[in-house]
């Protein structure tokens, strides 16, 4: 693997994580689903800037279709990921959804008959294990709040493995930056009605960050697919582990936040599993 890919790949996940803390900070002062709207109300303006420059291709019907019935996927992924956000710390949050990639496996092998072997079950094995030994902590004593966050970000996981297991042929095809598009602006009509609902005064200062979250995201996912087109996805899996590096401190400076020792000792087993299906 060469040094380019592999740099793309890092700039991406620390992008996605800073956006992630933009994300929970927004969410202490502003109604939970008006933050989910804006940050995909903002990323559809960056999304769609993107698009004027590069102009890419139109769509095909094919790809209008595979995108649209993916948005409501999206806004559960997201919706699902930014709750637990709010109620977990950024470590643990970001941990939980290092499970994606087994639910990937499993769902491949239920929904396109890909074959299911022992690792795929050793995998879930150590997921599990690795889950209830980071949130058991948690959990004792705060089962509202924290089970909540746990259960929203495991339903996450499992979203997000099904959104990704959609996405494999409409990403062969498609421009980057049509997919990106897609993935802001249409949840961003879904939610506009509710949004509405919940709206509460913004200042200019909210505004821009919500637009700084906006471009965060969208650079995150545009860097990611720009690595995976140049190097294989199976050597460039495991640097997204170093998100857990970027929450941590993100979590500590910004958040006053303090993971539990029991959170990196369920990270490793999860890890641990994701990364033997990346080389099944």
């Amino acid at each position: 693997m060469t040094v380019g890919p592999a740099l793309r790949a890092l700039l991406g996940i620390a992008l996605l994580t800073a956006m992630d803390a933009v994300v929970k900070a927004q969410m202490q002062t502003h109604p939970f689903i008006l933050t989910l709207f804006m940050c995909f109300a903002m990323g559809g303006v960056c999304a769609l800037a993107v698009l004027a420059f590069v102009r890419p291709p139109r769509p095909t019907r094919a790809s209008l279709i595979g995108n649209t019935v993916r948005v409501p996927i999206v806004v559960l992924t997201a919706g699902s990921f930014f709750y637990s956000l709010s109620v977990l710390p950024l470590a643990e949050a970001l941990t939980l959804a290092f499970l994606a990639p087994v639910f990937v496996a499993l769902l491949g092998g239920l929904l396109l008959k890909e074959k299911l072997d022992s690792r795929i079950l050793q995998a879930l094995g150590f997921g599990v294990a690795g889950m209830l030994v980071m949130v058991w902590p948690r959990l004792q004593g705060h089962v509202t709040g924290a089970g909540l966050g746990v259960a929203a970000a495991l339903f996450s996981a499992v979203a997000y493995a099904f959104n990704l297991i959609l996405l494999r042929r409409i990403a062969m095809k498609e421009h980057a930056a049509v997919i990106v598009a897609f993935q802001n602006c249409g949840p961003a009509l879904c939610l506009a009605i509710p949004a509405a609902l919940s709206f509460v005064p913004m200042s200019g200062r909210d505004l821009l960050v919500y637009l700084a979250a906006g471009a965060l995201g969208v650079a995150g996912h545009l860097t990611l697919t720009s690595a995976f087109a140049r190097a294989e996805a199976s050597r460039l899996a495991p640097l997204e582990y170093t998100a857990l590096i970027w929450a941590s401190l993100l979590g500590y400076f910004v958040f006053g936040e303090v993971p539990l020792i029991t959170t990196y000792a369920g990270a490793v087993l999860i890890v641990a599993g994701a990364i033997a299906i990346s080389r099944r």
